[in-house]
């Protein structure tokens, strides 16, 4: 039941906070606010069962980013980061902090309530079974739409995210290794920090599309050569 679900609501703009927990809270859900990072991480210290977090990124005393980092010691709810900062770097930093989806300010209510059903969703299966890995069926990208549907379920996907899946799809049951992978999405020149980036959008893409991210079944690593879509 939507009741049962709690969400933290983190930002350090008043308005925000309420119009963000009156939306929750008329669509059924438990919402409770903090006004920064310090606060967030107090508040998921005393609430560990915490089902999401809708976290602002620029804040005082703690960003959003470094109070993700901390609550990952106390929390695995999905983090939804509601940030002005639209950067490609600000995403990989807020990405590799731990965090599940970005959304850019300003938002509508409508891609709001997307992004916050499509993580309690995928979080609700992840915790419910976790010891049933859910069957990979063939996946349907629709890069117009900006998602891909994967059991009947439509994911919302970043324009790079999309870019990637299609290069896999365009290089069916090939192993792909990071310069490839980065130099024909990217279509930039390949350099070693670009690791990093293709290693974060990967890392991404899997906690969309995997049943456990740690131990992926669809977007495989092959070691010391690349990765590798199973479409199924």
């Amino acid at each position: 039941m939507e009741n049962d679900i709690h969400i933290l609501v983190v930002d350090d703009e008043e308005d925000i906070r309420e119009i963000v927990r009156i939306l929750l809270e008329s669509r059924g859900y438990q919402a409770s606010c903090a006004a920064d990072g310090e606060e967030a991480i107090a508040y998921v210290r005393e609430h560990p069962e915490i089902d999401l977090v809708v976290m602002d990124i620029m804040m005082p005393r703690l960003s959003g980013v470094e109070a993700t980092r901390e609550i990952r010691k106390y929390s695995q709810a999905p983090i939804l980061f509601l940030t002005a900062k639209t950067l490609e770097s600000d995403k990989e930093d807020a990405y590799g902090s731990g965090g599940d989806d970005y959304l850019g300010k300003p938002f509508s209510q409508a891609e709001l309530m997307m992004k916050v059903e499509s993580l309690l969703r995928r979080y609700r299966v992840y915790k419910g079974k976790p010891d049933l890995p859910r069957p990979q069926k063939r996946l349907e990208l629709m890069a117009d739409r900006g998602c891909v549907v994967q059991n009947g379920e439509t994911i919302p996907l970043t324009n790079k995210e999309v870019e990637i899946l299609q290069f896999f799809m365009d290089h069916s049951g090939q192993v792909i290794d990071a310069r490839t992978l980065y130099e024909g999405v990217w279509k930039e020149k390949y350099l070693p920090s670009a690791t990093n980036t293709v290693m974060v959008h990967i890392l991404n893409l899997r906690k969309k599309l995997e049943q456990d991210y740690t131990n992926p079944q669809l977007i495989r690593t092959v070691w010391g050569k690349g990765y590798q879509l199973d479409e199924g």
